[in-house]
């Protein structure tokens, strides 16, 4: 059998029953999604050992994803993920003014964003997938049109985990998705990933100001603390950096391959590829919750590192950025997959 599927109850929202499925793979890799959020909650992988351990942040019911609504714990991120200076654009000669959750812009969606609402949720047996959808109705968080929203996760009997995303709309719309897991691939071994090693095959940020927002300028890392050309641990220099990592990298355009991630205590290896343009490296800053499950980490900063495929923030105010809007007769697509391996 190519994998089972199999689900179990995970709580109530909204008076819905939500439900976490459990993807397995003939090697024995398991992920775990749930129809809150379409978040993963369990991404089991093996060491260099065969012990098998879960990867990234999560929770064992929907109670410490409430208590923690506002860190995107493993959800996906919509309609816009990132910031939106001022929380409000201009779209064909329209000005747009959107829910304002992080001083006065727009962070991650808005206060209601895609990781807060459920989801509708659908197993492929014979694909090893789940595939989930949610309709964004228009002027939800500010946003116009309504947003007919699909992800798929897939597994692959190669540790591959695939997030196909798609969207279709009515009214012209800026569109940015994204998955915001948590990875620490010592599975808990470990309070911080400050000991993992990173590989980003990117030359450029996007240059911030002070209230963390995009000022139109590209960056080259080279002699800085941002340079992750070749592997280095993520604590390295990270003390050069009030508040550690939370940038955009702007992707090699050949490369297709966007980050390596090794920890050498476990022997775990994860490759990301991304049609994206752009990763957002987030090195957990601040405590992500306290009630996260064993297998996951502690409540210090440090904890867990996020590599979230995107295009640029506040690309909606940005002319000379990668567009982000979509249109009525034109499908938004993104494909992005972290590859699991140990060495």
């Amino acid at each position: 059998m190519k994998c089972s599927i199999s689900e179990k109850p995970f709580g109530v929202f909204d008076n819905r029953p939500v439900t976490q499925y459990t993807l397995t793979n003939n090697s024995g890799m398991q992920v775990s999604v749930i129809n809150f959020g379409a978040t993963l909650t369990r991404i089991i992988t093996p060491d260099k050992n065969n012990i098998k351990g879960n990867v990234i942040f999560g929770f064992e019911s929907l109670d410490g994803y409430l208590q923690n609504a506002n860190k995107y714990i493993g959800s996906i991120v919509g309609r816009y993920c990132n910031r939106i200076a001022n929380a409000k654009f201009n779209l064909d000669g329209q000005e747009y003014n959107l829910a304002q959750n992080e001083r006065n812009n727009n962070l991650h969606g808005g206060i209601k964003g895609f990781d807060k609402v459920w989801w509708n949720i659908e197993s492929m047996e014979d694909d090893c997938s789940l595939k989930l959808t949610y309709l964004s109705k228009d002027a939800e968080e500010g946003f116009p049109g309504n947003l007919y929203v699909e992800v798929v996760y897939s597994l692959s009997d190669e540790n591959s985990l695939t997030i196909d995303y798609s969207a279709v709309c009515d009214k012209a719309s800026p569109v940015n998705l994204t998955s915001h897991c948590y990875f620490n691939l010592s599975a808990g071994q470990h309070a911080s990933v400050t000991d993992h090693e990173l590989l980003l095959f990117s030359d450029e940020i996007t240059e911030l100001d002070e209230g963390n927002i995009p000022t139109g300028l590209i960056s080259k890392v080279e002699n800085t603390a941002y340079d992750f050309r070749n592997p280095k641990p993520i604590g390295k220099d990270i003390h050069l950096l009030p508040g550690g990592y939370d940038i955009n990298y702007v992707l090699n355009k050949q490369a297709g391959i966007a980050a390596i991630l090794y920890h050498a205590a476990s022997g775990r290896v994860m490759e990301m590829f991304t049609t994206e343009p752009g990763v957002q490296v987030y090195s957990g800053n601040s405590p992500e919750g306290s009630h996260a499950n064993k297998e996951a980490f502690t409540d210090t900063t440090y904890t867990a590192i996020c590599l979230e495929a995107q295009h640029y923030p506040n690309s909606p105010n940005e002319p000379s950025f990668p567009g982000t809007v979509l249109r009525p007769g034109s499908t938004y697509r993104q494909t992005t997959i972290y590859k699991f391996s140990v060495k």
